[in-house]
């Protein structure tokens, strides 16, 4: 069932992503066109440069995303003596970086230092790494392999890091985490990962029985100043797909009982009522 999922979320997503959109809207303007039918081509032409511009002239994207990344708080207060540190992948390209023959770090590299930076802080902590990879293409290259490459050349090989290489999602990472480490009840775990995705992790390490104390990092939100113009396409583009990615992965996620809540946040993480 999980590969079930697997395969039919990339294959909706790369369906319904804007960039996808935008590209149907001009070749459906295109083909208008070319059929005669003049006032639906100027239609689509003009749907299509509305967006274009609303696109790349203002923060769409972080307008979404914001919400998300608002959620648990950034430099929040971590435990004394946690007993483990969990970073999710995402951050490393496993076929760029057997391509190259060297460890190939993406957007999310904060997750990357922020684990390095909670190993000294914890050094009696468990480290531990889990992403394989969420290609549908190229499952034979596992994050985990080049990341172990990577924290080896960065002296970190003396520390005793579990490696979780078969995860292709969100889930399948707390599932797969949690059939490795059998977390005990009381134990605390902190959790890495960027601060977008941390709500449907969170979500789903709650759902598998596990809490865990959130630490967001790579923030795409320019919190004080969500209301500008300037013209960025490229990126506003970027950060408007990750930011609708995330919404559809919560709701999609929801829907088939992987989480509890739709937006988990630091107040009732786990769905847990409090007495006070």
């Amino acid at each position: 069932m999980e590969s079930v999922f697997f395969f039919a979320s990339k294959i909706v997503w790369a369906l319904i992503t804007p960039g996808s959109l935008l590209v149907t809207l001009g070749m459906a303007a295109w083909l208008s066109l070319i059929a005669g039918w003049q006032k639906m081509s100027r239609f689509f032409l003009s749907l299509t440069a509305l967006l274009l511009l609303l696109v790349g002239t203002l923060p769409l994207g972080e307008w979404l995303i914001y919400p998300l990344e608002n959620r648990f708080a950034a430099n929040a207060a971590l435990p004394m003596s946690p007993a483990g540190v969990i970073v999710l992948g995402g951050a490393v390209n496993p076929a760029l970086s057997d391509t190259w023959g060297q460890t190939e770090i993406g957007d999310a590299a904060e997750r990357l230092t922020a684990f390095m930076y909670l190993a000294n802080l914890y050094p009696d902590s468990q480290l531990v790494f889990t992403g394989g990879s969420g290609s549908i293409t190229e499952q034979a290259y596992k994050e985990a392999d080049y990341t172990r490459f990577l924290f080896e050349q960065l002296a970190m090989g003396e520390r005793a890091i579990i490696y979780e290489s078969e995860s292709r999602n969100t889930a399948e990472n707390a599932l797969h985490s949690k059939t490795l480490l059998n977390p005990q009840a009381g134990e605390e775990w902190i959790l890495i990962t960027s601060a977008f995705h941390m709500p449907r992790a969170v979500g789903v390490f709650c759902k598998a029985g596990w809490p865990v104390t959130p630490y967001p990092v790579d923030h795409y939100s320019e919190k004080d100043e969500l209301l500008r113009v300037n013209y960025r396409f490229s990126g506003n583009l970027r950060t408007l797909e990750t930011a609708i990615r995330e919404w559809v992965g919560l709701l999609a996620y929801r829907i088939t009982g992987r989480t509890d809540r739709l937006l988990p946040g630091d107040q009732n993480a786990c769905g847990i009522e409090s007495d006070a």
